[in-house]
């Protein structure tokens, strides 16, 4: 179907002015909307209430000439096409008006409706195509300062604000958004530009079922969305409503895809959005390619801010790891020298002198060689779960088991560690603890060193209390002692690797075995909090799921 142009006359003779509108309604090609202005003065007053795609001036008017009249129209609409219309073909006054701003002229003597017809199409043409260059060279500029941001900023945050603050202004329309999905193809809008009046997105976190069941997918094999009023598209209930929500009645949707090697490994990350909110409105074809190029500009913004995060991320694990390497060195040097020390001095003594000391200092000997090696692998073992850790090479072995009868065999283990010394552990169950799933190689690390601790830094003895309480969702044990405690200064840094209390003294530790608990209770979406106070002991929480996150099944021990 045609567009219809809108066309002003302004000729002082009302028979000229007829004869035009007959000629133009007669067109065959196009259809124009004709006004009608007898002089300058009424014409230049309906430029100012109305757009007109071009003007038929007279350039002999009452009130002033042709060329004032055209000198006015083009200082307040200078994209507006003007055609001069003189009296006799004086090639003089032909070229002022062309030099003055017409896009052509016509000599009124002799005008026949087919040479009227014809240079108002071609005017018309002529400014369109001006225009649409106008357009590609506005999209050209807005593409190119895009892309050489890109080049020179990874400030993924800035590009999109940018970007649509950019393209609003080239579309004409009233909000352009970015949107990010998450996991659950929910999604938030993370950056906008949006007109005065409109109500802001910015921020808003957006549930939508169309992305959740088969709108993603479409969107990740390449799918646009096209709609010109959103009330006559046929659109999903659901998507209606976010749409009124945000006040829009037109909007063009493409997909921000980071792209794979094969188009099934394209990844969805986001939409790109433009909204007009005042009205409905046709999007034009240059309209949608501009935003298609523009999000592919912007797919490698986002690729080049993940492949930094990701460079950052891997310097920052070789820091850690070489800092971690560092600390093992000194560590080593320290905690492996004094008890290889007592070892050999121990084995020597018995090798050299065993037919001279009696049992009791035979046994002292031996007794000492088997603490000096138990701290040794236990040394060895701890560095070896956080080094795999620090790797993220620890992976949770899940199976099915009770964990009461579970905890009530390492109870028993200390208890019988400590039987001839002051300390009295003490175990009580209550709820549901059935149905727990978990790595029972780690919760073994986690609860052994919570026991051994409470038992090494109580060592004027006391009650060591364990409870096991159980719900239908989760596990919580509380390990409670009665002895050195641990200073309120030093509790934010326990959990760290060789970090231990500055209250210790000559109590033997390496710093590891807090951070290990740490590592496995949330390796298993569990959580773990400390209350203490100096000489008033010690109270660790450990909250446990009974299935981790991402175990769908189990086996049973």
């Amino acid at each position: 179907m045609e567009t219809t142009q809108t066309l002003l006359i302004v000729d002082d003779s009302q028979a000229d002015r007829a004869t035009y509108r007959r000629y133009l309604s007669r067109d065959p090609h196009q259809h124009y909307t004709v006004c009608e202005a007898s002089c300058a003065d009424e014409g230049l007053k309906l430029c100012q209430t109305q757009h007109f795609d071009a003007i038929l001036l007279d350039f002999r008017l009452p009130d002033m000439s042709g060329l004032q009249a055209l000198s006015a129209i083009k200082t307040q609409h200078p994209q507006t096409s003007v055609i001069m219309l003189t009296a006799y073909g004086d090639e003089q006054i032909a070229v002022q008006a062309m030099k003055g701003g017409a896009q052509d002229y016509l000599v009124k003597d002799g005008l026949k409706r087919d040479g009227l017809q014809r240079t108002v199409r071609n005017v018309l043409h002529q400014a369109q195509l001006q225009q649409q260059l106008q357009k590609n060279q506005e999209r050209q500029r807005l593409l190119t300062g895009i892309a050489f941001r890109i080049r020179q900023s990874l400030e993924l945050e800035q590009t999109l604000a940018t970007a649509v603050t950019e393209v609003r202004r080239l579309l004409r329309c009233d909000r352009v958004l970015a949107y990010q999905f998450a996991a659950d193809m929910s999604g938030k809008i993370i950056a906008e530009s949006v007109g005065d009046g409109w109500t802001s997105a910015l921020g808003e976190t957006v549930e939508d079922t169309f992305f959740k069941e088969e709108g993603a997918e479409d969107y990740r094999q390449g799918r646009k969305q096209i709609v010109a009023n959103v009330y006559t598209a046929g659109l999903d209930p659901c998507h209606l409503a976010l749409l009124e929500e945000f006040e829009v009645q037109a909007s063009l949707v493409t997909p921000i895809l980071i792209r794979g090697k094969r188009p099934e490994t394209h990844r969805l990350w986001g939409l790109l959005a433009a909204h007009h909110c005042a009205a409905p409105w046709m999007w034009q074809p240059d309209e949608v390619q501009m935003l298609e190029e523009l999000s592919v500009h912007l797919a490698i913004a986002i690729q080049q801010a993940e492949l930094l995060a990701q460079t950052q991320a891997a310097l920052e694990q070789e820091k850690a790891l070489t800092a971690f390497k560092s600390q093992i060195i000194a560590m080593v040097s320290h905690e492996y020298n004094a008890p290889l020390t007592a070892i050999q001095t121990a084995a020597a003594t018995l090798k050299a002198h065993r037919p001279s000391l009696n049992v009791q200092m035979q046994d002292r000997f031996l007794k000492m060689i088997e603490q000096k090696s138990k701290h040794l692998s236990t040394l060895v073992s701890d560095m070896l779960v956080v080094n795999q850790a620090e790797l993220n090479e620890l992976k949770l072995q899940p199976v099915a088991f009770p964990l009461d009868t579970f905890l009530g065999q390492l109870i028993a283990e200390q208890q019988m560690l400590v039987a001839s010394s002051q300390h009295e552990l003490t175990f009580r169950i209550r709820g549901n603890i059935e149905g727990f799933v978990g790595d029972r190689g780690l919760l073994r690390q986690v609860f052994v060193n919570l026991l051994t601790n409470a038992i090494k830094y109580s060592p004027d003895g006391g009650s060591i209390r364990v409870q096991l309480i159980g719900d239908d969702s989760q596990v919580t044990c509380h390990v409670r002692d009665e002895g050195i405690g641990i200073p309120e200064e030093d509790q934010a840094r326990l959990f760290r690797p060789f970090c231990r209390g500055s209250n210790v003294g000559s109590i033997t530790g390496t710093g590891l075995g807090l951070h290990i608990v740490k590592i496995a209770v949330e390796l298993h979406g569990g959580s773990l909090q400390l209350k203490s106070q100096s000489n008033k002991g010690a109270h660790f929480t450990v909250c446990l799921p009974k299935v981790p996150f991402g175990v769908l099944q189990s086996d049973s021990i």
